[in-house]
């Protein structure tokens, strides 16, 4: 038994959101920078990050932050967000895909610098945390 959404309008389009495969660059949207003058920090801190184990198929639970000098572009928030939940089936070492959602954030905004820090819950007593980072050449803080 599923609940029925279909009189709900406040949260978006009213169709089940369904899309927990597949995490690509045509999931995140751009828009023009206003104040491309100007070097400021944009900072995402995303607490519900899903991914499995590739081995094993077990549930790996983050926060998710990317912190980044936007140039011409900036992330549209709610497509990062979809962007994430892709990951959610998504057999992938936690080092991959870290690496891995730098590299497509890069590709869609072309920032000034950014980074990737995930902060993956313990395993086996373990804390796991990644940072990726990017610079674009020529770029001086």
């Amino acid at each position: 038994m599923f609940d029925d959404v279909s009189r709900l309008t406040k949260l978006g389009n009213k169709k089940k959101y369904d899309r927990y495969s597949n995490p690509t660059t045509a999931l995140l949207e751009t828009f023009p920078n206003q104040y491309p003058e100007r070097n400021y920090l944009v900072e995402y801190v995303f607490h519900e990050f899903t991914s499995c184990c590739p081995k094993t198929g077990a549930p790996d639970f983050a926060v998710m932050t990317v912190r980044y000098i936007p140039d011409k572009f900036c992330i549209e928030t709610k497509s990062l967000k979809e962007y994430y939940m892709a990951y959610r089936n998504e057999g992938c070492f936690m080092e991959t895909l870290t690496n891995k959602i730098l590299n497509d954030l890069v590709q869609v905004c072309n920032p000034r610098r950014m980074e990737v820090i995930a902060c993956f819950n313990p395993r086996g007593g373990t804390d796991i945390n990644i940072k990726a980072e990017y610079v674009q050449s020529g770029f001086k803080e």
